[in-house]
This record gives C-alpha cells, structure tokens and sequence, in this order.
C-alpha cells in the first residue's frame, strides 16, 4: 500500500549528506521510514567549494533514501548552515483600536510585518523570522495573543538570514540532483528541535552543534529561541590539525579521531600507541595516543573558547539552568563533556535526536541531529499546510503566521 504524507529532511554537511525520509503522522514526531547517506567531497567549512561534487553527493544520498524507503522523492527541506549566516532580533508593535480591544489575527499580522521591516544588507536573504513572545500592554511571555484584550500589541521576533549567493548554491545543488526545495532551514534550529527537551528550553538551554565544518549554536530562554549563531570552526579542523601533526592523510588522520580521538591526556591509554600511515612511500609509524590528544585539545579549546563568547556576546544575561547539548559528531571525543563543562561552568549532556518513531535506532547519534531537525521541520509544515486547508493534523498561530510571511515576501 502507498504511503501518505511522505517528508524529506536534506542535510548537506562538510563531511556527509544525508537524506531522511518520513511519514507525518498524527501528533509530535514524524515516522522514519527510509535514510541516505553519501560522502560530502564539494564542502569546505561549511560553504559549497565544488558545485558538481556536491550535486553526485546530493544524487546519491537520495538514490539511496529512495531505494530504503520504496518512496519517489520529489522535493525536500534542506538544512543550511555557514559563514555567512547572521541573526538579530527585532520588535514590532500594533495598536488595537476597535472599541472591545480584543486582539484579532489582523493585529497580529500587523505587529508581525512592522517587526519584519528592518534594512538588513543588500547581499543578505531572510531564511526565518521567528516569533520569541507576544506582550500585550506590558505583559510578556504570551505565545498566542489572540482573543486577549489589550491595546497595545508587541511582538519580538528572531531574524535568521544568510548571504543571498551562498544560499542559491545550495537551492542549485539540490535543484540540479533533480528536486524541489521547499524550504530552508537553520541548522541549529532543526537540531535544537530535534534534541531539546521542552522544560529545557523553558528553563534556558543552550544547544551546541559541532559538526565538520562548523559550530552552530542555538540559545532557548522562556521556552522560545533568543539567540543563534554558526561558528567557522568544526570537527574537520581536528582532522586538519591531525593532519599535520601527524604528518599523514586527511582520510587516515579522519579515521584516527573517529577510533582514537581523545580529549584526556592522562587516561589508562595515553601510553598505548596508535599505527599511523606516514605521508609517502606507503610507510607507517606508531604515534603515542597522548601525542594525539595534544593535538586535539587546543582546538576543543579553542572551540568552546568561541562558544562561551557567543554566549556572552547574545546579550542573554541569565543563567541557564538547562546547561548545554552538545550533539555533532565532534561531540563524540572521548572526554569532550568533561572539558565542556569544565570551560563554560555549565551542566552538559549528549543529544541525540528524540521525537522520531519508526527506524529511529538507524539514527540515534548525535551525527545525524541536524538531519533528523530538518526532518521535524519539515513534518510540521507539513502538517501546517495541512490545517491551512482544513485538515485536523495541527493548526496553531504558527501557522498562521507562516502564511502571512508569504503574503508579506
């Protein structure tokens, strides 16, 4: 029997693409029935450097999510995360002037295009605008203000945007493997969603993803998102610096931090040695395991140093009693969380993707967050798009909301 509903979540990482596919479903989560995955080789830190490679990458991991999942994908939500990607909030405000005050969803559209009207560069395209609160004459932390009565309706809002060339390379990937981009999606946004308790993002929490070619950030307070950002530093600079210090092969210096990589210099191993393949003539050597924690250790420093300035920098001043998720595939070093909590005096704890049902287990690592993000992402617009028509799936102010940006592009 056919499947309905069908939904696909594209991540196009430094190191691998991954295609997710699902069934919107009734409720929170989405069911994963089928993944993909294909090596990355026309991504360098984030940005594309190699449109045609990353285009097979792209191909491929769909070839194979379509082959898993017996379902023909013809579009897809694509997670993008770079560089070049910039955020800030904004306020926009609305009087209610009718004689009973109540707020309708009028007063909310307007509040909501005021917030949006801000000069951002010429070079820069809008990816999201987020709404953080509602304040209704003062009161704040409202989520949906409609039917309350007020005269005086504020909302802030979290505007994402990114370089409007790096984004047309992204949506030309994925064009040119042969389907339709439906929407783009912030990375440590989908993440975030994917990994993020609920009474964590309410208490406020900081989500950390460290992936190959960057460091993406998202801060929750209030249960609504304050503060995002995406470092250029990740876990393919770890394999750089092994790289060079070990003097061998970006491969080979890959495969050593994925089976040796450690943050702890002083473990049970640190005097074990590891065999290492030298650059040329085929030689190999054996290298001390201390000798590559050396190695790795400035940069996670180096790493989470940016992190807590982030931090500092998003104007947040609480404290953040939900600490930090960290999830990534730089996240999997052994005694990563140790250190992380040392540097940020923060609880830590490892996420893995939560909300999906069916294959789950195929993609329960933190290596697959992002992907699995983009994925809720998209099942919930679906189901948004679904209740815009009448259907029961979910409805909402969000929703709403979505659509009435369309009006305003």
């Amino acid at each position: 029997m056919a499947r309905r509903n069908i939904v696909v979540g594209l991540d196009i990482g430094t190191t691998k693409t991954v295609v997710l596919v699902g069934e919107a479903t009734e409720g929170a989560g989405v069911e994963l029935i089928g993944v993909g995955e294909a090596p990355s080789q026309g991504m360098r830190r984030g940005s594309i450097v190699n449109l045609e490679e990353t285009v097979r990458a792209v191909d491929l991991a769909l070839e194979r999510a379509e082959h898993f999942s017996g379902a023909q994908i013809t579009g897809a939500f694509v997670g993008v995360a770079g560089p070049t990607i910039g955020s800030f909030n904004n306020r926009g405000v609305a009087a209610v002037r009718r004689e009973d005050r109540e707020i309708l969803e009028e007063d909310v559209k307007r509040a909501m295009n005021n917030a949006r009207c801000i000069a951002i560069p010429e070079e820069c395209s809008i990816i999201h605008i987020l709404p953080r609160q509602f304040i209704v004459d003062g009161n704040e932390g409202i989520h949906d203000p409609v039917g309350m009565t007020g005269t005086r309706l504020e909302v802030e809002v979290h505007i994402v945007t990114g370089a409007y060339t790096f984004l047309q390379n992204v949506v030309k990937s994925v064009q040119r493997a042969g389907i339709k981009v439906q929407g783009l999606v912030l990375n440590p946004l989908g993440a975030a969603e994917a990994v993020l308790y609920p009474a964590e993002k309410e208490l406020g929490a900081l989500l950390v993803d460290i992936g190959g070619g960057t460091t993406d950030l998202a801060l929750y307070a209030g249960g609504s998102l304050w503060f995002t950002s995406v470092l250029p530093v990740g876990g393919d600079h770890i394999t750089s610096d092994l790289a060079v210090g070990l003097r061998t092969t970006h491969g080979e210096a890959e495969r050593i931090k994925i089976e040796y990589g450690t943050v702890c210099k002083d473990d049970g191993a640190a005097n074990e040695s590891v065999e290492v393949a030298s650059l040329g003539w085929g030689k190999r050597s054996r290298v001390p395991r201390a000798q590559i924690a050396e190695i790795i250790i400035p940069r996670v420093q180096e790493i989470l140093d940016m992190v807590r300035q982030e931090v500092e920098r998003s104007g947040y001043r609480g404290v953040l009693p939900g600490g930090a998720v960290f999830t990534g595939g730089g996240a999997l070093l052994k005694g990563f969380l140790d250190m992380a909590q040392a540097e940020l005096g923060l609880p830590v704890r490892l996420g893995r993707p939560v909300y999906l049902k069916g294959l789950a287990d195929m993609v329960n690592s933190p290596g697959f967050a992002a992907a699995a993000g983009v994925l809720l992402y998209a099942a919930r617009n679906f189901k948004e798009e679904m209740a815009s028509r009448g259907d029961p799936l979910l409805g909402g102010l969000w929703g709403r909301i979505k659509s009435w940006l369309k009006e305003l592009a």
